[in-house]
């Protein structure tokens, strides 16, 4: 049988025109309305490597707490401070050319322990570790109001020197100070005697 036609009037025609055109525009709205996709969070920004901190050991070591009784002293005749940063609680420079500087860093309790240390800082320099005799041998003591500092004094071997003078002392608070004085070996001799005197003006109050 034929399939029976559908007429529509022409104004029908129109209005279903009409509709189909205002269908068409309420999904076009609807697009343009959608919420916006969330970015993605920013990723942080690494921390800047401190001032003097050798690579890598940012954000790998947390510096340590302030000590409860800041060492003071007083600065040897032309040498410069700056408050130290990270691990490190000051920086002082000697006057004059040449690689030097002197660290002070303190920690708390012993650290590691005094024979520990001296071969961590030997091995830095490039010089075997010692044992307890040697240790002993190698030690030298000066008096100072904040207690007796520990001074030890390397070199490196080979044509460019390296020299490394280190003292340290515990407090009675428990905190251990690393006081290094390291560099070019003939600046290193020349600021010795300056860094001996300054050992002795060391003083808790």
């Amino acid at each position: 049988m034929p399939t029976p036609s559908l007429r529509l009037p022409s104004g029908a025609c129109a209005a279903l025109a009409a509709c189909a055109i205002l269908l068409t525009g309420c999904d076009r709205d609807q697009v343009s309305r959608s919420a916006p996709v969330p970015a993605a969070p920013a990723s942080p920004m690494p921390a800047a490597t401190p001032s003097g901190m050798p690579p890598g050991m940012s954000g790998d070591v947390a510096p340590p707490p302030a000590p409860a009784s800041p060492l003071h002293w007083t600065l040897p005749k032309g040498w410069t401070e700056t408050p130290g940063s990270g691990m490190r609680f000051a920086t002082l420079n000697p006057p004059g050319p040449g690689k030097i500087e002197l660290s002070v860093v303190c920690l708390p309790g012993q650290a590691g322990g005094e024979l520990a240390n001296v071969n961590r800082w030997r091995g830095q320099i490039g010089l075997e570790p010692l044992d307890e005799k040697a240790l002993a041998a190698s030690r030298q003591t000066v008096k100072s109001k904040a207690g007796s500092v520990a001074v030890f004094d390397f070199a490196s071997q080979g044509q460019a020197q390296t020299r490394m003078i280190t003292g340290s002392l515990t407090t009675k608070d428990g905190s251990t100070w690393f006081l290094k004085l390291v560099g070019d070996a003939v600046p290193v001799a020349k600021a010795k005697p300056d860094f001996m005197r300054y050992l002795e003006t060391l003083h808790l109050d």
